[in-house]
């Protein structure tokens, strides 16, 4: 089965003067039409990354350095830049994360959604004009004729998140790259934007990959879930799965992590949230094996040697921990095998 996009073993390495890091290391994913993959991770842990790479927007000190990123079957790696051009917009949209800095403060919002289709698709500035106008509709943002010609300091940070999401639509993509686009919201506009982005990609189809730290966002819109440790995937599964049964040891202490809604602890007792032990380790100095091992409570000795395999766990799941190892589970399995073989010949 041919997917709409298949990211293999992917490499992106930074130069810095503590020497190289590696922000994406070796990933792997795929994403089909009409599917929202939730990409979830700490600050740091390559997420950005992995979608400016989709989008050839890495620059200098960083640079792709192996892998594949199969769009269609093509692989963007060997497009030409004016190719590439081509694709960005028209074929992939990325809706940024932090709107004040993507929008053009001295540009009008209607001129920069404009300013998209008539370099895509070569229409007159008259007809991009009426058709952003259309689009500030779609979005939901009131009285269009009059905000399109509003500059991005006018209008609020939910608009101005909804102006980042029409110029994403203006091109009439097929994937969607959403980089955090409701970290800065609160959490009414916040749950208005997720809503937006689930009925316009029911309505049109959209492929998504929705980039979070939120593992309540992951839970409202995604149909499966990535998870990425020091610019690896350590876990893969539906959404429901990971929810219900998370299997690797980071992904685990981040659910423990979450907030609940619990019973108030007593009058003048604290009730800490439980929290991963230790820190993330710099890119720059990783360790030899798993990357979460200095941190990990189930540890194998050869979790020290080398970064796992992404281990496959059933249909759509896989996790790269070492406990999944079928090897080691076998290793583990058989003094209980044989102490049975025994106590079965002693009743002999």
């Amino acid at each position: 089965m041919s997917h709409l996009l298949e990211i293999r073993d992917l490499v992106v390495t930074f130069t810095t003067p503590e020497g190289q890091i590696r922000p994406v290391d070796g990933v792997s994913l795929t994403l089909d039409a009409g599917e929202t993959l939730g990409l979830v991770g700490e600050s740091g842990c390559g997420k950005t990354v992995l979608a400016l790479s989709i989008l050839r927007l890495v620059t200098e000190p960083g640079r792709i350095t192996s892998g594949q990123i199969l769009w269609k079957g093509r692989d963007l790696l060997t497009l030409t830049p004016r190719k590439m051009r081509a694709v960005r917009g028209q074929e992939i949209a990325m809706i940024f994360q932090e709107p004040m800095t993507a929008l053009n403060p001295v540009f009008t919002v209607g001129n920069q959604i404009a300013e998209t289709m008539v370099v895509h698709q070569r229409k007159s500035w008259k007809v991009a004009m009426q058709d952003a106008v259309d689009l500030l509709r779609l979005v939901a943002i009131p009285d269009p004729e009059r905000r399109v010609h509003d500059y991005p300091h006018q209008m609020s940070g939910g608009m101005r998140q909804r102006v980042l999401i029409a110029m994403a639509l203006s091109c009439n993509p097929e994937l969607i790259l959403a980089d955090e686009p409701t970290t800065a919201l609160d959490v009414t506009i916040q749950a208005q934007i997720l809503e937006l982005l689930d009925r316009l990609r029911q309505e049109r189809g959209l492929a998504v990959l929705h980039i979070t730290h939120d593992l309540g966002v992951v839970a409202e819109v995604a149909d499966r879930v990535a998870v990425m440790y020091t610019g690896r995937v350590v876990e893969e599964a539906p959404v429901t799965d990971l929810f219900h049964d998370p299997l690797h040891p980071y992904t685990l202490g981040l659910m423990a992590s979450r907030p609940r809604t619990v019973e108030a602890p007593p009058a003048g007792a604290r009730r800490r949230l439980p929290a991963i032990q230790g820190m993330v380790p710099p890119l720059t100095r990783l360790p030899a094996g798993c990357h979460f091992a200095p941190r990990c409570p189930d540890l194998f000795a050869a979790c020290q040697v080398a970064p796992p395999p992404l281990y496959p766990m059933g249909p759509g799941r896989a996790v790269a921990c070492e406990k999944f190892n079928p090897e080691e589970q076998d290793r583990l399995a058989s003094p209980a095998d044989e102490g049975d073989e025994r106590d079965e010949n002693a009743r002999a």
